[in-house]
């Protein structure tokens, strides 16, 4: 279901519980945000593990379903001085699409 501002809301879906609320105007942005919060590895070569993201849109019955990482890097040149040395950066595959019994 698609907000005013055009935004649609994505429910993270973990073990059958829906934990979290992630929106974007795409569900890739949702993924990114989502997979944010996974454990980072110390760099982008260094990625031991990758996490399943489902996330079902609300409103529809798919459920998106992303393979995603994230990792550690220093931040940029042009970062405010508020920012912490390092950030968290991400990133996603999709693998597929979900429709949801009735």
């Amino acid at each position: 279901m698609v907000r005013e501002d055009g935004k649609r809301n994505f429910v993270l879906v973990e073990e059958g519980e829906e934990t979290s609320v992630f929106s974007g105007t795409y569900p890739r942005q949702a993924a990114l945000k989502a997979a944010r919060r996974l454990h980072p590895a110390p760099s982008p070569d260094d990625i031991d593990g990758k996490a399943m993201l489902r996330l079902r849109e609300r409103g529809t019955d798919r459920v998106h379903i992303y393979e995603g990482w994230a990792w550690t890097e220093a931040k940029d040149d042009d970062a405010p001085e508020w920012m912490d040395d390092y950030v968290t950066r991400a990133n996603v595959s999709k693998q597929g699409i979900e429709h949801l019994e009735a």
